[in-house]
């Protein structure tokens, strides 16, 4: 018997290339056409989706067609980026190189300027996913981003928060959760 727990789906493709963080981008034809072919064929019986359209626009539209109950969760949207929300990697590195390679280094200690921190991030996750806890045997999909399951994954599977840079998480990719997770040092 499978363990409790959520599958995670990230958004499809906006395209957008940056710290998308929680602009409010809309999915490209791509982004629902690889949404609709990573649910083919599964199933589930609610899905839990982050407020921010990219998500929800998709999470609107499966659940009406398979009349499943739907929730919008607050604490799923992505991370917050602070001063660099929607600018280019490339021109952070340039105007911010060094702040940009602390963050990326270890993201828990240096956040980007003005942005939330890691521990403020994980804990609103945490407590989104906790008051959607499944049942035994209950199939939940959350729809949420890039950042959110990376952070996830490093907590589930005790890897350092530093890792998250490391872990791919392509548009549209599905990736299992385990709940309860289990103690991990914030």
């Amino acid at each position: 018997m499978k363990p409790t727990g959520f599958d995670l789906l990230r958004h499809g493709d906006t395209g957008k290339a940056s710290y998308r963080g929680q602009l409010d981008d809309a999915l490209t034809t791509q982004g629902w056409q690889q949404l609709r072919q990573a649910v083919a064929g599964r199933h589930w019986d609610r899905i839990l989706t982050s407020p921010l359209q990219r998500c929800a626009a998709f999470a609107r539209e499966l659940a009406s067609q398979r009349a499943l109950p739907l929730t919008v969760a607050e604490g799923l949207a992505e991370y917050h980026f602070g001063r660099w929300q929607g600018i280019p990697i490339a021109q952070i590195a340039e105007q911010d190189g060094e702040a940009l390679a602390a963050f990326w280094a270890d993201p828990w200690h240096h956040p980007p300027p003005g942005a939330e921190t890691l521990a403020q991030f994980a804990a609103r996750l945490h407590a989104a996913l906790a008051a959607n806890a499944p049942t035994t045997d209950e199939r939940v999909l959350v729809i949420t981003h890039g950042g959110a399951i990376r952070l996830l994954r490093c907590w589930a599977e005790q890897r350092s928060f530093a890792d998250m840079v490391g872990i791919d998480v392509p548009h549209a990719s599905l990736h299992y959760l385990v709940w309860p997770l289990p103690e991990h040092q914030l």
